[in-house]
């Protein structure tokens, strides 16, 4: 089973840790790059506005993702050192750093990718899995600095195990993935001398420019900027909250330390079975998963219009489909739930909310509240924090069978949750459910009632195949 989680559930075998960090020369000229006239993606720029103003909490406020993998043979160290300088100078979102200005402009600066070079420093024989967590979150540096990222790995003599954290700034849960294929690509294009080969990726700098063109478009009378501001409207003109008490004040705006919970949703098999009832419904494995959440809440809170963002991969251009950086926007996904509802009758419904979400894929909502700062009508500004849901099938992305052979994990740091993100991962074997929360009596209570309700709804589904699950009855 893949693993997924915090870093504190990442468990290396020992072995001599080599990490790899940019040379002072490489450091001094990237530092010295000009600001550029293309600014961060609008996720981003709220992103390192809301760690900016938690920059005095004493804890990393930004977004830590990391990527582990064995490799089973002995590891040539310079072929490793040219394989992470290949990897950052193909993908220019690492050449990218930024600051915060005066008024909160965030300003963009790209350095030459012939500037960028890494070293290896070898930090001898570590047999504490606790002092490698330690050594891999120190060593990649705050979001404001360029090398907010890092690069290694634990040697075993006939096998090693890499790593590579980088901050949420540039990557995604779809980059993490492709992160590790790229390095085993690169890595054996390093080893072979050249004979693998490797596909050109477009760069993250052309689809910030793209989405930021776009939204300097558009007005409050443009027609997906008024779909959005519907919905906000006829959910009292704020984003989603989570429905239940989380012991964290309505809009606390400073450092919530994150729990999180990783769970085996389903089997294979029983995802099968799961997605054939959806199916016979008229929905999709992603229309099960809002209809069974949406009936959860309802059980449990009475909540009858289930809202929720989700984020939805934008890679559009063949050269992105490989690309790293953060390429998501947030969609809205809004479900009515009648008193009578069951799954069966509510997957299609879902399915179609969840369909045509996808079409505002282009639409910021940092942008839509933007525009709506003069509507009496829309309560929630910008530095806002909303529930996510994500649903990514791992299956399908081109390497995705080796995950679980070279004991590929993804993890993250206990950044600030203020409010609760579920995600839902399907690989080649099992499908797994996770959730980060404030780390809270409360929230921990109300993730435990809202997780078991949901696993076994889900369950159920599977289990009994085309029978109806009564909200009432679950």
């Amino acid at each position: 089973m893949v693993g997924f989680g915090f870093f504190d559930d990442w468990h290396p075998q020992p072995g001599r840790l080599i990490a790899w960090a940019p040379t002072s020369q490489s450091r001094a000229a990237v530092l010295a790059a000009p600001e550029h006239p293309v600014g961060p993606s609008y996720q981003q720029r709220e992103y390192l506005r809301a760690a900016y103003r938690q920059r005095d909490s004493g804890s990393r406020a930004s977004r830590l993702c990391m990527i582990a993998f064995d490799f089973p043979s002995p590891l040539d160290r310079d072929a490793m050192t040219r394989t992470i300088t290949a990897f950052a100078r193909r993908h220019d979102t690492f050449w990218s750093w930024f600051s915060c200005e005066p008024g909160e402009r965030i300003a963009r600066h790209v350095a030459d990718p012939a500037d960028i070079d890494f070293e290896p420093r070898d930090y001898g024989e570590i047999t504490d899995s606790d002092a490698v967590r330690d050594h891999v979150q120190r060593h990649a540096r705050d979001v404001f600095d360029w090398d907010c990222f890092g690069f290694g790995v634990i040697d075993r003599g006939d096998s090693f195990t890499v790593y590579a954290a980088v901050d949420h700034l540039h990557t995604d849960g779809v980059g993490q993935a492709l992160s590790c294929v790229d390095l085993l690509l690169l890595y054996g294009n390093e080893l072979s001398g050249g004979q693998v080969p490797i596909a050109p990726v477009d760069g993250h700098l052309a689809y910030c420019a793209r989405e930021l063109n776009y939204n300097a478009e558009l007005t409050t009378e443009s027609a997906p900027v008024q779909r959005w501001l519907e919905l906000l409207i006829r959910h009292g003109g704020a984003v989603p909250s989570f429905p239940m008490d989380l012991g964290v004040a309505p809009g606390a705006s400073g450092f919530t330390r994150g729990a999180q919970i990783t769970v085996p949703l389903f089997d294979e098999a029983e995802a099968l079975r799961f997605e054939q009832v959806c199916q016979d419904f008229g929905g999709k494995f992603l229309g099960g998963v809002f209809a069974a959440i949406a009936l959860t809440e309802y059980e449990l809170t009475g909540r009858d219009k289930y809202f929720v963002f989700t984020p939805v991969n934008t890679r559009s251009t063949p050269g992105e489909q490989g690309a790293i950086g953060w390429y998501t926007s947030l969609v809205p996904v809004a479900v009515a739930v009648r008193p009578d509802e069951t799954f069966t009758s509510l997957v299609g419904r879902a399915q179609a909310q969840a369909d045509a979400a996808k079409e505002l894929a282009q639409v910021c909502v940092h942008r839509v509240l933007e525009l709506a700062a003069d509507d009496p009508r829309i309560r929630t500004r910008l530095g806002f924090s909303a529930p996510m849901v994500s649903y990514v099938d791992v299956r399908r992305m081109a390497g995705a069978e080796m995950f679980d052979r070279i004991n590929g994990g993804l993890y993250g740091n206990r950044a600030s949750s203020s409010e609760v993100y579920l995600w839902i991962n399907r690989f080649p074997d099992v499908t797994q459910l996770s959730m980060v929360f404030p780390d809270t009596p409360r929230a921990h209570e109300a993730v435990a009632h809202y997780l078991s309700t949901l696993t076994k709804l889900c369950r159920d589904i599977a289990l009994t195949g085309t029978e109806r699950v009564d909200a009432a009855l679950l």
